[in-house]
C-alpha cells in the first residue's frame, strides 16, 4: 500500500520547488548565498512560511531579509500563475538560523574538547 502524504505536504515541496527559482531571478539579491530551507504551509493551504538561509554577515542576512519582504507580492502573483492553486497561500519569509546555531554548538564542543586535552 502506497504512503499517502498530506496534500499540505506536496504543495509546500512544490512552493519551495518554485520559490527557489524566483529567488534566482531577483536582480538586487545575490543568490549564491541564499537558500530555502523549508516551506510550512498550514492544511487549509491558505498561509505559508518560508523559511530561507544567508551565507554571509549580518548586514547581507538584513539585506536578504528586506529583499525578500519587498518582493513578497511579486513572488506570490508569480507562484499564482506558475502553480495555477485556486487560492495562492500567504507568504511569510523567515531567517533560519538553524546553520548558525549548529556552526555555534560544534565550536563550543571543541573548545571543551581542546580543554580537556
Amino acid at each position: 500500500m502506497p504512503i499517502s502524504y498530506k496534500r499540505s505536504v506536496r504543495v509546500g515541496e512544490l512552493i519551495q520547488h518554485t520559490v527557489s527559482k524566483l529567488v534566482k531571478n531577483i536582480k538586487e539579491l545575490n543568490t549564491k548565498f541564499i537558500t530555502i530551507t523549508e516551506v510550512k504551509l498550514t492544511d487549509d493551504l491558505l498561509n505559508c512560511k518560508i523559511y530561507y538561509s544567508v551565507f554571509g554577515s549580518q548586514k547581507d542576512k538584513n539585506k536578504a531579509n528586506n529583499i525578500l519582504n519587498k518582493n513578497t507580492k511579486k513572488i506570490r502573483c508569480e507562484l499564482a500563475s506558475i502553480l495555477n492553486l485556486r487560492l495562492t497561500p500567504k507568504i511569510l519569509f523567515i531567517h533560519d538560523n538553524t546553520n548558525e546555531n549548529a556552526t555555534r554548538i560544534f565550536n563550543i564542543l571543541d573548545q571543551i574538547k581542546k580543554q580537556e586535552n
